[in-house]
């Protein structure tokens, strides 16, 4: 059974702090979002009645009292926040330099002189018209990527209504010592947002991503849908399954899409954005390639995003105009690896939480560096085949 959104957005709420969770799951519940970021539109949720709920957590722009080796070292970190478990292993600041996963993956490819989508020139004045989601080109940063050490026991979960057979991976999951789920101080999910966790093992190199993980107080561990990476593979196009969800709706991996201040502060980003836009916003039922998956809840007709459509920032865009250094290197990865439709939401861009990283946010890039790029500064890139999801997901081997 396939994943999908099941979408009723909460409009363009501006009135939390800039740089929250805004991005999540829709369903109503949760405070307010970030700085124009409301409650998005959807997660990787099921259109079978399973929706997750808004994200109101505020965003995180300093560090959290870690401290860590650079953007490629492996400094353990203090444990800082809450656990909301028994948990043990430590938790490095950073496993894995980016860009993650292999070359050969397209998110790793440049696409500056690819061609444009023959949809383009319908894709993106409708996007024009419709605007991003908050009204303007926004960054969250409420999203983190733990790294758990060789030591770090592997916990099995109890599978919530958000778990569904077929479609998420059941294996026991990595739980380091002071990390934290998406929006959170600790593990707990306290705030009703998708609360997503990420962890690479350092070991395995494996990449678990959960949607709405919670370990609370009596160290029960409970989970939705979980995606396991082997981020040493060449997979195939069709990725984890065609017609497969992950722990985002578009099927795709979600850390990989993540850039990070260490990357921003040492001039270069090497891989594609991960961006969301409201389903309103979105063709209904359609994807193309990275993706996998598709949502009935995305609602535009043919003028519409599709899932996994790569859109680039165009090379005459003025990059030179913007604020700071941190925006002209986000820009410039814009214009040479783009960005990939990934989920739904009403916060277009999405940077890694800044807690385990050496460099900080703070001064570095705000949440509003590049609210002047517009949809019409974007041009789509071929996309290819159009596929329908119909909710027949095959996990491959």
């Amino acid at each position: 059974m396939g994943l999908a959104l099941l979408g009723s957005g909460c409009g363009d709420d501006d009135s939390a702090a800039d740089g929250g969770s805004g991005n999540g799951g829709t369903g109503g519940r949760g405070g307010a979002a970030a700085d124009g970021g409301s409650k998005s539109d959807g997660g990787s949720k099921s259109d079978a009645g399973r929706a997750g709920s808004a994200s109101g957590a505020g965003g995180r722009a300093g560090g959290g009292g870690r401290t860590g080796g650079g953007a490629s070292g492996v400094g353990t970190s203090g444990k800082g926040g809450a656990t909301g478990g028994g948990s043990s292993g430590s938790y490095s600041s950073s496993c894995w330099a980016k860009p993650l996963f292999g070359n050969d993956l397209p998110w790793n490819q440049s696409i500056e002189n690819a061609p444009k989508d023959s949809q383009s020139d319908t894709i993106i004045p409708a996007l024009q018209k419709r605007g991003w989601g908050a009204g303007r080109l926004q960054i969250d940063y409420s999203i983190d990527v733990l790294c758990a050490a060789a030591s770090t026991p592997l916990r099995p979960f109890e599978k919530t209504d958000n778990f569904f057979d077929g479609e998420c991976n059941d294996d026991p999951v990595p739980v380091p010592t002071g990390g934290h789920v998406e929006g959170e101080d600790g593990y707990e999910c306290t705030g009703g947002g998708d609360c997503h966790l990420i962890v690479i093992k350092e070991d395995t190199h494996k990449l678990y991503e959960q949607w709405v993980a919670s370990i609370d107080s009596q160290d029960e561990y409970t989970g939705g849908c979980l995606a396991v990476w082997d981020m040493n593979r060449s997979y195939p196009a069709t990725l984890r399954g065609d017609q497969c969800s992950s722990a985002d709706a578009a099927g795709l991996p979600i850390a990989p899409l993540l850039f990070d201040a260490d990357e921003v502060a040492a001039g270069e980003i090497k891989h594609a954005v991960r961006f969301a836009l409201p389903n309103t916003h979105l063709k209904k039922g359609t994807y193309v390639r990275p993706a996998t998956h598709a949502t009935n809840s995305a609602s535009a007709g043919a003028d519409g995003v599709p899932y996994g459509a790569r859109l680039r920032l165009r090379a005459s865009y003025p990059v030179d105009s913007l604020p700071n250094e941190g925006a002209k290197v986000l820009a410039r990865a814009l214009q040479r690896y783009g960005m990939i439709m990934a989920d739904g939401g009403n916060i277009a861009l999405m940077g890694q939480d800044d807690r385990s990283t050496t460099h900080k946010w703070d001064g570095l890039l705000a949440p509003r560096d590049l609210e002047k790029i517009k949809p019409e500064d974007f041009e789509m890139v071929e996309a290819g085949e159009r596929f329908t999801w119909k909710g027949d997901c095959t996990l491959a081997d």
